[in-house]
């Protein structure tokens, strides 16, 4: 269903009126820097807080068991004429092939009989995304542009991104929840795109099986080190997973099912910008660890930043962080602050941050600003980062800088956009002299 509504964007216009210099509040000493402040105010105030989606997902003729239940799969096995009695069984058999062999087609599941086999191939699939893009960085980290099946042959296919992040303790994979994003963070690459749809369960749930596909990480095969590859999970993808909240819970529990892809719910994580109604939802329905958006200390700030923070401000939002269900210090909230040059990155910033967390168990994760073509932003000075994380440290908090990873293949936090709104030529080559003076 194609423009059901327009959805609207960030001007060029407003985007121009961003001045480094005036977001710094130390700095902000002469009238025309308090001129200009305003502006940026005025900017943030004007900014849609959340797009609408322009298309709807259309189910394929055939449906895949890949992203239900348990329950829902025994209601597909009853539509098709299994009878009630072998249900169970076969939901049984069907689960360990799918989440734990990785089978991608009923041939392959050789302890179901060949009658059935058959049955289930003429009405069901397990079918996942179609990997039309493989990138590979020079630090390892790998990208897929994913292909989205629909059911309708006059749509164009939706495609998303998925990176997987290889490390000496483990492998990461960030996942998509959204085609584009319903929000507009202005440093965000991905907020510059439209919203098209949400994805549903088993399209979340399909990211892993393809990251796992592309690795041969399943159960009974080989890997490079012996062990699994994809061992954490990071909703931090295309998309604000709370927009889309009923999709990204089905699909989670899914992944952290134990007699399944048995991906613990401690090494899952799910970013938000901070909707505030669905936070306590995710402690409760999902139980997996929290990590908030935050990247200002100011509402005035953060309203241009997170234009949602004009709907749910920082006093709500952190009320709802220490109100959230298990945290501990043992499974702290991370909040993940990217640091933008004179913009919210002086030590007035940090002492700030630090006054604000208090009473929260938490961990804050700094984010080295990651290029992108046509943003007005730039990465923080080394010197500064440090300096911002050495305050927080001293102030009794983890303060880890994240490691740029995948910046040349437009990888890196905050740098994902589907192909379905591509680069041009002077983009790519902009993208790869950011890379090169990294």
């Amino acid at each position: 269903m194609r423009d059901a509504a327009k959805a609207p964007v960030l001007k060029d216009e407003d985007q121009s009126l961003l001045n480094r210099d005036a977001m710094n509040p130390v700095s902000a000493e002469t009238n025309s820097t308090s001129e200009t402040t305003n502006a940026h105010v005025a900017a943030g105030a004007n900014a849609p807080l959340e797009k609408i989606a322009l298309e709807t997902y259309v189910p394929p003729a055939k449906p895949s068991l890949v992203g239900l239940s348990r329950a829902e799969i025994a209601e597909q096995l009853g539509a098709i004429g299994v009878a009630p009695a072998q249900r169970k069984m076969r939901v049984q058999q069907l689960w360990h092939w799918i989440y734990v062999r990785g089978a991608k087609s009923f041939e392959e599941m050789t302890s179901i009989s060949k009658e059935m086999r058959a049955q289930l191939d003429q009405h069901l699939t397990v079918a996942r995304p179609e990997v039309v893009a493989e990138q590979v960085s020079n630090d390892g980290t790998r990208k897929w542009l994913l292909r989205l099946p629909s059911g309708d042959s006059m749509e164009k296919a939706h495609e998303v991104e998925c990176v997987y992040i290889p490390e000496t303790d483990r492998g990461t994979l960030c996942v998509s929840s959204q085609v584009g994003c319903t929000l507009n963070c202005s440093f965000c690459h991905t907020g510059t795109q439209r919203l098209v749809r949400n994805l549903t369960a088993g399209e979340i749930v399909g990211q892993i099986m393809v990251a796992r596909d592309r690795l041969n990480d399943w159960a009974g095969r080989v890997t490079p080190t012996g062990s699994r590859l994809v061992t954490n999970v990071v909703m931090m993808g295309m998309g604000e997973p709370l927009y889309n909240f009923e999709a990204v819970r089905d699909a989670l529990l899914i992944v952290a099912d134990n007699e399944g892809i048995g991906i613990s719910r401690r090494r899952i994580t799910l970013s938000t910008s901070g909707v505030v109604p669905n936070i306590i939802r995710t402690g409760d329905e999902i139980g997996v660890m929290l990590a908030i958006s935050l990247h200002a200390v100011r509402d005035e700030l953060r309203n241009e930043l997170v234009p949602l923070n004009r709907k749910y401000p920082i006093a709500e939002l952190l009320q709802a962080c220490r109100e959230y269900p298990g945290s501990s210090n043992a499974r702290r909230i991370t909040f993940e602050y990217v640091m933008l040059k004179d913009v919210n990155d002086s030590l007035e910033d940090a002492k700030l941050l630090v006054k604000m967390l208090k009473g929260i168990p938490a961990k804050i994760n700094l984010i080295p600003f990651n290029p992108w073509p046509g943003t007005r932003y730039e990465c923080s000075d080394w010197d500064q980062i440090e300096k911002f994380s050495e305050y927080i440290f001293n102030a009794g908090y983890s303060s880890p800088v994240r490691t740029p990873r995948g910046r040349d293949i437009l990888a890196a936090c905050g740098q994902l956009k589907s192909e379905t709104e591509k680069l041009s030529v002077r983009e790519r080559q902009a993208l790869r002299a950011m890379a090169m003076t990294d």
